[in-house]
This record gives C-alpha cells, sequence and structure tokens, in this order.
C-alpha cells in the first residue's frame, strides 16, 4: 500500500492506471497472472484472491469522491479477507433476520474482535443486533 494520496480521476481504475501498487495475498503483481502461469502452475488459487490493501487503496478512493459508506464497506471486507471462507459465509446467515439470537450475535462480534481483529465487522455486528432488537427481528 501506498502513503501517496490516490486521486480518482488519474489513479482509477487501480488495474489499468495504477497495477504497481496492486499485489495479490501471495505478493504477486498483476501482470504475473497470466495463462502461461497458470498453465505453468505458477499461479495459485490464493493468488487470484484480492488482497486486504487492495480493497484499502479502493476505499481511499471512495472516500475521496463522496463516498464514505463505500468506504467503510471496502474496509469492512478488507477485514474480512483474514477469514476463512466458511466463517464468512456462517456470520452472513446468522445475521438474517430472526436466525440469532443478541448473544449468538455478540459472540460473533467478540470473535471477530479477538481471533481476526476484524473490529469494523465487529461493530457492524453490535449494531445490527441492537438493530434487530428494537425491531423485534431476533431469534427467541
Amino acid at each position: 500500500m501506498t502513503s501517496e494520496e490516490l486521486d480518482p480521476q488519474r489513479d482509477y481504475p487501480l488495474a489499468s492506471h495504477r497495477p504497481e501498487l496492486l499485489r495479490t495475498p501471495t505478493g504477486k503483481r498483476l501482470d504475473e497472472i497470466t495463462m502461461e502461469a497458470v498453465l505453468a502452475g505458477e499461479v495459485a488459487a490464493e493468488d487470484l484472491r484480492i488482497a486486504p490493501e487492495t480493497l484499502r487503496l479502493q476505499a481511499q478512493i471512495a472516500d475521496s469522491v463522496g463516498r464514505p459508506q463505500l468506504g467503510q464497506n471496502f474496509r469492512r471486507a478488507a477485514e474480512l479477507t483474514a477469514l476463512p471462507d466458511e466463517k464468512v459465509l456462517g456470520f452472513y446467515n446468522a445475521l438474517r433476520p430472526r436466525a440469532s439470537t443478541k448473544q449468538q450475535l455478540t459472540a460473533i462480534a467478540e470473535e471477530l474482535e479477538r481471533d481476526y481483529s476484524a473490529t469494523l465487522c465487529a461493530q457492524l455486528i453490535r449494531e445490527a443486533a441492537d438493530v434487530y432488537e428494537r425491531r423485534g427481528i431476533l431469534a427467541s
């Protein structure tokens, strides 16, 4: 990631205008992800996932064009990259109305903070638990 301020007019989309800023979670540059590299076995599934740094750069761009909610979504997504897919799906399902109690949602928020340092996601889960409680859509 860069400490430089991104200019959406100049730098977006990042893959086209600033590819040097983007890496896979394993550290490969975008230009290293080629069909030849795939066929040679040099590209693993992890190389095709988005890196949290890329999501944070996208958040910076969203913020700079007056889209703070989108920026927060990108930051939460960056936190979620540390979680196994099964955990993400489990938490997603737990957030369905009437699927979880407030205690269960609070436990998820605590797990996110404790095990993954996902404080923004934990905050969102706690907010959801409070809203669900007010609306009467928690599990019994």
